[in-house]
């Protein structure tokens, strides 16, 4: 009986032992990629800059009047795997933050907006609100494109 229950001792801790060894480590946290940092925000109409200062952002929901209520925060398009500050969300928090207004399109099908109007200055059927970060035209929308901290981002009216 002694022998029965030291083997099943043995076998228990060897059993107990292989499970810890082959076990998962502990999962590290994630890091919060949607951590509001602080950009550089630039506004160029056509008549001379609109807006020029830092922002801090990060992405969120953003509302217009044409558009409604879109999330704009880097999931728009499947563009990032978690959310994160977006060029679109910085506008939206200096125009809540700094008191002016932007409107703009909601399109389903690009699941971004498209920004028609800043502080009263459209794009009309001429013109358009192109986006630059760091000086690049960003290749997605607005609600798209992940910023870091530090980044220059600019909205320029734009004639064509």
């Amino acid at each position: 009986m002694r022998q029965t229950l030291v083997r099943r001792s043995v076998v228990t801790t060897l059993a107990l032992g292989l499970a810890l060894a082959t076990a998962p480590a502990e999962a590290k946290p994630k890091p919060n990629t949607n951590a509001a940092v602080k950009v550089d925000l630039t506004v160029q109409g056509p008549d001379g800059l609109l807006f020029k200062g830092k922002v801090k952002t990060k992405g969120h929901d953003v509302t217009t009047a044409t558009g409604g209520t879109h999330k704009c925060d880097g999931t728009n398009g499947g563009a990032n795997p978690s959310k994160v500050p977006t060029p679109t969300a910085a506008l939206d928090d200096a125009a809540h933050k700094k008191g002016f207004t932007w409107d703009g399109t909601w399109y389903a099908s690009f699941d971004d907006f498209s920004v028609d109007t800043i502080k009263n200055v459209s794009g009309g059927g001429s013109a358009y609100w192109s986006i630059a970060v760091n000086g690049t035209p960003t290749p997605v929308g607005g609600c798209q494109f992940k910023l870091n901290a530090g980044d220059r981002v600019s909205f320029t009216w734009t004639s064509f």
